[in-house]
């Protein structure tokens, strides 16, 4: 068997995949979803494996392999004529990378599997510069569901020291999941908040002054947003909320990005 051959024509096939089931990236679906296309694509996860236990120049084999899943990203926007929908391609991608593709790779939980991981990070970012892609594994994303990944929310909540099942953080997580995700742009705006917002806070906590930050964004975004939302205001919370993503991505990751 060339397992070279399997790895690297399987490579996209990961990603094609994976993309294919963002619908399925839901609370009530994830875990059935990656069970099954991790079991649909172990045959190329165990050619990787086999191929970098039998190849001499190892690195060089992790660097094709993660090189296949960038290219093959890249085909997938080149595809794409209008700007808008470019940008629109590349979000899901992220979030396909995101949930699907590197949490399979690190289930394989083989000798290549992190080195794979953190080979196709690196080569996901040089050739989308403008993104900031992470591996995790499966149990880290599934776990998050039932925070529901209010990454900014929780680290604020954190500084003042509120507990993860507290008042606030349950309101705003019932908003997301109720009105925000039912706007017709809903899911886009959640899932650029879950492109963006883990790199936010990390940037946020590298600050030096992570407890003002996130005081500042507590009585400027978060404190009123739970009061439009006790009012019955959803709309204009909406709107602030989308403010509070846009000027943080500014401040926090297009900044670090070298954006």
């Amino acid at each position: 068997m060339n397992y070279y051959l399997t790895a690297i024509e399987g490579m996209p096939k990961l990603l094609e995949c994976a993309d294919g089931a963002l619908g399925d990236f839901r609370k009530a679906r994830y875990k059935d979803a990656f069970q099954r296309i991790y079991l649909e694509n172990q045959p190329v996860l165990e050619a990787l494996e086999q191929g970098y236990l039998m190849v001499i120049d190892k690195d060089q084999y992790l660097t094709n392999m993660a090189e296949a899943l960038a290219d093959s990203a890249s085909a997938r926007m080149e595809a794409c004529k209008r700007r808008g929908a470019k940008d629109r391609v590349l979000m899901d991608l992220n979030l396909a990378m995101a949930v699907y593709v590197l949490p399979m790779i690190l289930e394989y939980k083989g000798q290549s599997s992190k080195l794979l991981a953190d080979k196709a990070v690196d080569a996901w970012k040089a050739r989308f510069p403008k993104t900031n892609l992470q591996a995790a594994e499966f149990t880290y994303i599934e776990q998050g569901f039932h925070k529901k990944y209010c990454y900014i929310t929780t680290a604020v909540c954190e500084v003042l020291g509120r507990p993860d099942d507290c008042y606030e953080l349950n309101l705003l997580r019932d908003y997301r999941d109720t009105y925000l995700s039912s706007l017709p742009d809903g899911e886009t705006l959640i899932r650029k908040y879950y492109d963006v917002a883990p790199s936010i806070v990390k940037h946020i906590d590298q600050s030096g002054c992570p407890e003002k930050v996130y005081q500042d964004i507590w009585q400027n975004y978060l404190k009123p947003c739970i009061r439009m939302i006790e009012d019955g205001e959803s709309e204009n919370c909406c709107r602030l909320y989308e403010d509070m993503v846009a000027d943080l991505e500014k401040k926090y990751f297009l900044r670090n990005s070298g954006v």
